[in-house]
């Protein structure tokens, strides 16, 4: 489909920004397969919030993975997204089971029910973020099995943990709640409060806890990123910025219900960079 490649990127630079300045790093024909497997993400992520229950959000669902099953029954030629995520697919072999579980994992957003436990939210992280990850080598190591799914693993927690926590305003905004029900029965939480926007210091042990599972998988990321194949480097990209992000969500005065972190647009290039330049050295 003429210009759906350009509607992909322009999609992602608009909803994720930091997945489409790392894909910048890319190569470009790899390049046009990874903003066509993140624009598929944005596009399944924002459902919650173009419907308005859970039922017309499911069927948003069910239509995407009857796209990736090939049961799209040819109107997927006049959608820009799933054109190019389906060339993506078949460009580089793409499994397709791995994209179906992402969608499932997403069933979880439509609700407001808390997370059942940290090991559930581990696991989500896993089939959203760390999927991404790992999709994106495979995509860079042009179709072959990069051998990076176990640390995809755990920088896909890594980031996905700290963006929850950077969200927690505009999820608690609409009475959702990713934070795990095992911890708020642990720290005596009470989710209404967070709802009103109550900030607690039972909410901020639970979240110091949350910031620690966070450093965790991030540390394990570290140890393992000399073993990266130098040509997938920019799918683990957007990782490098959960450190200063967790920095600011540990500032004094920092409250995890009125404020979000942000990075300048300089800073996040500049923490890109570097990081791009480190991992190109160690990388094999």
């Amino acid at each position: 489909m003429q210009g759906a490649d350009k509607h992909c990127q322009e999609l992602v630079r608009e909803a994720d920004r930091d997945r489409y300045l790392s894909a910048l790093f890319a190569p470009e024909e790899p390049r046009r397969a990874l903003m066509a497997l993140y624009a598929f993400n944005a596009e399944v992520a924002r459902i919650r919030e173009i419907v308005s229950d859970p039922l017309p959000g499911e069927i948003r669902l069910q239509w995407w993975r009857d796209v990736l099953e090939g049961n799209g029954h040819g109107e997927t030629e006049h959608h820009p997204v799933a054109a190019e995520v389906l060339r993506a697919i078949e460009r580089y072999n793409l499994p397709v089971k791995a994209l179906t579980n992402l969608i499932d994992a997403r069933i979880f957003d439509l609700y407001d029910d808390p997370m059942p436990s940290l090991t559930d939210l581990e696991g989500y992280a896993g089939e959203t973020s760390s999927s991404l990850i790992q999709l994106g080598a495979i995509i860079l190591a042009r179709g072959e099995d990069p051998g990076t799914a176990e640390i995809a693993g755990h920088a896909g927690v890594a980031y996905a943990l700290t963006g929850l926590m950077r969200a927690l305003p505009i999820h608690a905004s609409r009475r959702q709640m990713y934070l795990p029900a095992d911890l708020i029965a642990k720290y005596g939480v009470d989710q209404e409060s967070v709802f009103r926007g109550e900030t607690s210091k039972e909410l901020k042990a639970l979240l110091g806890e949350l910031r620690t599972k966070a450093l965790d998988h991030l540390l394990q990321t570290r140890s393992m990123i000399a073993a990266v194949p130098r040509c997938v480097v920019p799918a683990f990209l957007p990782v490098c910025l959960v450190e200063p992000h967790l920095r600011n969500l540990e500032k004094n005065g920092y409250d995890p219900l009125r404020n979000i972190s942000e990075i300048s647009q300089l800073k996040r290039q500049w923490f890109l960079w570097r990081a791009w330049r480190k991992a190109s050295k160690v990388a094999v």
